[in-house]
């Protein structure tokens, strides 16, 4: 199929496997390793709940739009927001077919419960530029829906926050141009990784997966 974008975007998902381990994300969009876990496949099941190609439900003065495609000419990115919510408000962005503005919102679904850390964050924020670029307006709030608690939180959006979603896609861009797989950095974190059996954190330090399964095989 011929992509709508002139030149191959990075996927947008990808932003959440960067900022967990560089090394993940590349071995993934880089390298196209991958190994599922319990994990992946239980987060895959949770989105096939959601990911309803151009749903659309109108509740009162709400609209929501499931499995909506995205992207950014800016950061070279696209890919699929779980839920977009257009809530009608006067303080807006006018919507020609509805006639009538409306602020956005956009959810994401996820598997387990909030983070510690922020790559959830990252890929949410990154959700919000796309759609900014989209509609043409700013968008300083999302949220997320977490299956473990049933439960969503909001958070604000800051232009600080885009500004590092930004950041992270130029050293992405970087290692894709350069076909750069980093090192393992052995950590904690290794234990939950999808990718540990491919990885060999004990044994990979000093050699890369592609040559490694190619002598294997």
């Amino acid at each position: 199929m011929k992509s709508n974008f002139p030149e191959e975007y990075l996927m947008l998902s990808g932003i959440q496997h960067f900022q967990f381990c560089r090394r993940q994300w590349a071995l993934i969009h880089i390298e196209q390793q991958w190994q599922e876990n319990v994990k992946t496949v239980e987060g895959q099941l949770i989105h096939e709940r959601v990911d309803q190609p151009l749903i659309r439900e109108k509740r009162g003065n709400k609209i929501v739009v499931r499995a909506l495609p995205i992207h950014s000419h800016t950061l070279k990115t696209n890919g699929i927001c779980d839920v977009v919510e257009f809530n009608k408000d006067e303080n807006g962005v006018y919507l020609p077919k509805e006639d009538a503005k409306f602020t956005i919102l956009p959810v994401e679904y996820k598997r387990g419960k909030p983070k510690k850390n922020d790559e959830d964050v990252v890929q949410l924020v990154a959700q919000a530029i796309c759609l900014e670029e989209m509609f043409l307006y700013d968008i300083s709030e999302g949220a997320f829906y977490y299956d473990e608690i049933k439960r969503r939180v909001t958070i604000q959006i800051t232009t600080e926050m885009k500004a590092t979603v930004k950041q992270l896609f130029e050293e992405m861009w970087g290692y894709y141009h350069n076909k750069y797989t980093p090192k393992v950095k052995v950590g904690k974190h290794c234990e939950s990784c999808s990718l540990q059996h491919i990885c060999l954190p004990n044994t990979m330090e000093q050699e890369s997966v592609k040559s490694y399964m190619q002598r294997y095989l």
